[in-house]
């Protein structure tokens, strides 16, 4: 059971499935959690007031004919953590959803207590993988160890990238994706964490010589 402190956490689901979403509030109201919202995909979603005050966002991929990876960034903008709760256990899926800037991946087969520690963890300001999903990506890294990991970037972070290759400042970035100047250095903050570089200016020295490969 959560603590007083975080019984006023807002989550907000989006399953395309009425009854897994009314599932999930059950099992979080009882942790205490204040489920603000749920929808069935992102348009019905961005339309609600309570995503724009949730804290987390329980993330399906497969919202009928819409592909979830492509909510994850607009929501991380919007200032929430974004947990994913998918069917989809192979590798690839599982690496495109945290180059998107997923919090956490959970796979449905998961028990319920799997689910529950990775929203306490990714409220926590940790990342979490379920066992499931872990297991998958040790496959594939195993399948392959002579393969250099490359770390994956999402296309608007490659496409950042590439402006600073180009010699671009972040003012000039804003202007051409029409964002605020300090998403733009939110984004360059990632990439300068995936690639592990000491800093702005390794970034740009990393930008001239790869951001246009």
């Amino acid at each position: 059971m959560n603590t007083d402190t975080e019984r006023s956490v807002r989550i907000f689901l989006i399953d395309d499935h009425p009854a897994v979403r009314q599932g999930l509030k059950l099992l979080l109201l009882q942790e205490g959690y204040d489920v603000c919202g749920g929808a069935a995909g992102g348009a019905e979603a961005f339309q609600q007031k309570g995503l724009y005050d949730a804290e987390l966002v329980l993330l399906d991929l497969s919202l009928g004919e819409e592909n979830g990876l492509g909510l994850i960034a607009p929501l991380r903008e919007q200032g929430a953590a974004v947990l994913v709760y998918s069917m989809h256990e192979d590798a690839e899926t599982i690496e495109k959803s945290f180059a998107e800037g997923a919090n956490g991946y959970v796979a449905k087969r998961e028990v319920s207590d799997t689910l529950l520690t990775a929203v306490s963890d990714v409220l926590g300001g940790q990342r979490f993988i379920s066992p499931r999903a872990a297991q998958s990506l040790a496959n594939k890294a195993l399948s392959a160890p002579s393969t250099p990991r490359v770390p994956l970037l999402s296309q608007r972070e490659q496409q950042i990238l590439a402006l600073l290759g180009k010699g671009d400042s972040t003012a000039d970035i804003a202007g051409v994706f029409d964002i605020s100047v300090r998403t733009v250095e939110t984004y360059c903050a990632r990439i300068i964490d995936k690639l592990h570089l000491s800093g702005m200016k390794a970034l740009r020295r990393y930008a001239i010589q790869h951001g246009q490969q």
